[in-house]
């Protein structure tokens, strides 16, 4: 399959679309968030724990996968054992570690929220050849990479 013709943009053309996708997509996760009863963080954080299937994670993984502090994440999961979404579960390879485990109807919740816009973002991709696809892919992942080092250092910085 030849890909469709694209549009020319320049880097900054792009970086402005960047930028409006992820101010539309922060009020877009607070609506969400709020429709589900937990705040950003905790809706970020049942994202993880559900992306971990069948491989439950540690509080800690939890942690640095979000980018939270251990002290952070406690709270976090305290919320989503409140609301229903997810409760700790003792790892049966070491009792003294912690699992976090997503309660069964935590992903239909969120899938009945998110489905929509991930069968259009699916017809979307459909519109690219698989190495449209995969340059995205290789864009988004080195991208979050990129801002991972950002957060590092602003709070790095925020700590001298």
């Amino acid at each position: 399959m030849e890909g469709k013709p694209r549009p020319a943009a320049s880097p900054a053309q792009a970086l402005a679309a960047m930028d409006q996708l992820i101010a539309l997509s922060l009020v877009s996760q607070q609506d969400i968030a709020q429709r589900l009863g937990l705040g950003v963080t905790d809706l970020t954080c049942l994202g993880h724990v559900l992306g971990a299937g069948e491989h439950p994670i540690t509080a800690g993984e939890l942690a640095e996968r979000a980018n939270l502090t251990t002290g952070a994440v406690t709270g976090v999961l305290n919320r989503l054992e409140r609301a229903g979404y997810a409760r700790r579960q003792a790892d049966p390879a070491d009792r003294r570690r912690v699992r976090i485990v997503a309660d069964e109807s935590a992903a239909v919740r969120l899938y009945a929220v998110y489905e929509p816009f991930y069968l259009r973002m699916n017809e979307l991709f459909a519109d690219y050849t698989g190495d449209e696809v995969a340059v995205l892919a290789d864009w988004f992942t080195r991208a979050t990479g990129l801002m991972r080092t950002r957060l590092d250092e602003i709070r790095e910085a925020n700590q001298g």
